[in-house]
């Protein structure tokens, strides 16, 4: 019997693990056929989705995909394998980086309220379409929902007050739309937020500590708004609070935060990247920030009112890939400090005074370097050209003399070099263009010297300023042989000779032409007309984001238009400049420059200009300035211009111009004199010198006929009276005296003479009243 029992044991024993095996590989198989079945959804989120599709506009065909009865099988919609129900909806447009498909690839129309049908939604991505409207007032059913990107559309209103429902939630982003309210205290809530995102929204209101109070987790907090938004959004806390929360991002843009440093942020020790951008701050940056600068990424205290000496020298951390500091645009003052490990180093606009550090070349990993708009002095020091990796140079607006390095061939990224409005002096380096990839050079408003170097032809440059300094010699040919990419080229304000060359007509991309204030002679190239990318239209830039692009550099140039002198920067791209006023230029302005379309200045001032202006100017539709002041021009003004209906400043003084002034479309306004005075021929308001009229210039024929014909009568008359008188005295006397028949006939002739002279006074007379009249009644 215990032999019994025992092999019973011992069969169970054996038999337990091999059930225990097939048990688990049978689970395994039916794991793996449910794995692999096929989910059908819930019909009610099928019909929610199809209504949600209903109401957009899919230009791209995006959701063609989104027909039959299985919506789990549509694009951009995951579902749960085992419940059917729809988790996910990830419809971001897929193109962005594409820029001719993006715009064409966006969904158009608004957030259906049938997506909260899908109440068992996790993931809910609509970013970078063009979606409009509330989001929906009952966006808290979504209580499942773990991120939400409502990010680059055109959603307008607030925040709904029932977001703070969304207990799950752990990113939000309503990034660079049109939400003009007030964000709800309802935020406060979301006790699993990671990430919050409000950039570029214009919002109103007040954010106060109500507004974080339960935001335990968060590590990035954004609100970057736009520049326009005139600072509408006020953070009202006090300067005792303690947060919640353990940032490690912070990013406030164009918002009014605090007149004094936040206080707060000195409890946030896990900080990596700080954006405090044009917040209101007058104040000193505190000890506890700069002690953070070893694991400080990126720092951005730009456009307050900073005073004080910031600490040097200072090392950055690299951890987060490439590192910035900029603190642009304050009232820092002191030695420019030193900062390690940076790539972008941006000080401009400033108080910072001394030399430039002669050990700044030790900054090795730097690849812009903006330090303008100072008050720093000294020549450049040799280390700079160290600098291996940079790509951007902006020494410009201080008070820096000496000459330029002679070595820069080692710089191989460079692309922009800007040391314009200083004290610079010499020639410009050989070396400067051993660099081919250098775009843009900018050495304006020094005191440079010497001719144009033939080494400047081995820049790839579309802008070259060497404006406002002594330069000599003719213009180089090779400007328009070599420098095929050239927009903008200013030489005004040298001491240039020669004729302007034909070959920068070959210039296609040309914009800007400013050649005024030299010595340069001779006529004006016919050819100018044939600048093509003054004869269509060029489009503005799109606006770069300043967290990406300003950072690099604000190119701007500075231009006379209108008779001032004008910075331009952000709208540089269209604007469309021919100046080459204050020259010795002759010979009449060529016929072809009607085909400049869009050209918008054009400024031919003080030359020796002759003959007519072009009949056909009119074709120069985009004209808002037009200067041909000062020459010797002559004819009239013709009616064409009149149909330039954009120009809004005109100068054709101190020419010999002749005829009236055109009185149609924008020429009443035009109401100056100046801008016609010195042209004696002219007539027409808003001069005194009035113009008659075809009627009136037949009148005046005949009375000048009729006054010619009268002053001979008169002087005829007046001739015989004063020879006649001692004549006819002795003899007519002398014979009355004898005989007397003669006397009675004198005295007949005596009396009839004194009725032919009564009426041709009385005929005169009325002449002269009828003339007064006409003449008076003109001028009324």
């Amino acid at each position: 019997m215990a032999t019994r029992k025992t092999f019973i044991i011992f069969l169970i024993l054996l038999l337990v693990p091999l059930f225990l095996k097939f048990f688990l590989l049978e689970a395994l198989v039916i794991n793996s056929t449910d794995g692999d079945r096929d989910v059908v959804c819930i019909e009610m989120e099928r019909k929610a989705l199809l209504k949600f599709k209903g109401g957009l506009e899919d230009p791209s065909g995006r959701l063609s995909s989104w027909v039959g009865g299985d919506c789990c099988k549509w694009q951009g919609v995951d579902c749960n394998n085992g419940t059917g129900h729809v988790i996910k909806l990830d419809l971001k447009n897929p193109y962005q980086s594409d820029e001719a498909a993006f715009p064409l690839s966006r969904l158009i129309g608004q957030i259906s309220d049938s997506l909260l049908d899908l109440k068992y939604l996790n993931y809910l991505d609509l970013s970078k379409n063009e979606l409009s409207g509330l989001i929906p007032d009952s966006i808290g059913n979504l209580d499942n929902l773990r991120y939400l990107d409502l990010s680059d559309n055109s959603i307008s209103g607030s925040i709904p007050a029932s977001i703070g429902r969304l207990l799950l939630l752990e990113e939000l982003d309503l990034s660079h739309n049109g939400m003009n309210g007030t964000i709800p205290e309802s935020i406060g809530q979301l006790k699993e937020l990671l990430t919050l995102t409000f950039d570029w929204n214009p919002w109103k209101g007040r954010v106060s500590e109500i507004h974080f109070m339960g935001l335990i987790k968060l590590e990035y907090f954004s609100s970057y708004l736009s520049p326009a938004t005139n600072n509408s959004l006020v953070f009202d806390i006090t300067s005792d609070w303690i947060p919640p929360f353990s940032l490690k991002v912070i990013r406030i843009g164009n918002c009014i935060l605090s007149q004094t440093f936040p206080a707060w942020l000195g409890t946030q020790k896990e900080l990596y990247q700080i954006i405090l951008h044009n917040v209101g701050i007058s104040d000193t940056i505190p000890e506890w920030l700069w002690k953070l600068s070893p694991q400080l990424g990126w720092l951005d205290l730009s456009r307050n009112q900073l005073r004080g000496k910031p600490p040097s020298p200072l090392s950055f951390s690299t951890s987060h890939g490439w590192s910035m500091a900029d603190l642009s645009f304050n009232r820092l003052e002191g030695p420019l400090p030193l900062w390690y490990n940076l790539t972008y180093l941006v000080l401009g606009n400033n108080l910072f005074s001394g030399p430039v550090p002669s050990n700044i070349g030790e900054l090795s990993s730097l690849r812009v370097l903006t330090i303008s708009g100072n008050l720093l002095n000294g020549t450049i020091p040799s280390s700079l050209t160290n600098l291996k990796y940079l790509r951007i140079i902006d020494l410009s607006n201080n008070h820096l003399s000496g000459k330029i390095p002679n070595h820069w061939k080692d710089m191989e990224m460079l692309g922009i070099i800007d040391l314009s409005k200083n004290r610079l002096y010499g020639e410009i380096p050989s070396s400067i263009c051993s660099i081919h990839v250098i775009y843009l050079l900018k050495l304006g408003d020094n005191h440079l010297s010497g001719e144009l170097s033939p080494s400047l032809q081995n820049c790839s440059l579309y802008s070259l300023d060497l404006g406002n300094n002594r330069f000599s010699g003719e213009i180089p040919k090779w400007i328009g042989e070599r420098m095929s990419s050239l927009k903008q080229l200013r030489l005004r304000g040298n001491m240039l000779t020669g004729n302007i060359p034909e070959q920068l007509c070959g210039l296609s991309d040309l914009r800007i032409l400013d050649l005024a204030l030299n010595n340069l002679s001779g006529s004006i190239p016919p050819c100018l007309g044939h600048l093509s990318a003054m004869n269509h239209v060029t489009l503005l830039d799109p606006s770069p984001d300043y967290l990406y692009t300003d950072y690099y550099y604000t190119e701007g140039m500075e231009l006379v238009v209108k008779g001032k002198e004008m910075e331009f920067e952000r709208i540089l791209s269209i604007v469309k400049l021919i100046d080459l006023s204050r020259n010795n230029l002759w010979g009449e302005i060529p016929h072809g420059i009607k085909n400049l379309s869009t050209l918008g200045t054009l400024n031919l001032s003080r030359n020796q200009l002759t003959g007519k202006i072009p009949e056909d100017i009119g074709a120069m539709q985009g004209l808002e300035t037009l200067d041909l002041s000062s020459n010797r021009l002559s004819g009239p003004i013709p009616l064409s211009m009149a149909s330039i209906t954009s120009l809004s400043d005109l100068n054709l003084s101190h020419n010999l111009l002749s005829g009236p002034i055109p009185t149609t479309n924008q020429f009443p306004t035009f109401n100056d004199p100046s801008m016609y005075e010195g042209n004696l021929a002219l007539c027409g308001l808003p001069l005194s010198t009035q113009c008659s009229t075809p009627n009136e210039d037949h009148k005046d024929e005949e009375d000048e006929k009729e006054d010619h014909d009268d002053g001979w009568e008169t002087l005829w008359f007046f001739t015989s009276m004063g020879l006649g008188f001692p004549v006819g005295f002795w003899a007519v006397c002398g014979t009355l005296a004898l005989k007397k028949s003669w006397r009675h006939a004198y005295f007949r002739f005596v009396g009839e003479a004194k009725d032919r002279m009564y009426v041709f006074i009385a005929v005169n007379v009325a002449r002269f009243r009828r003339k007064m009249k006409r003449n008076g009644g003109a001028q009324g």
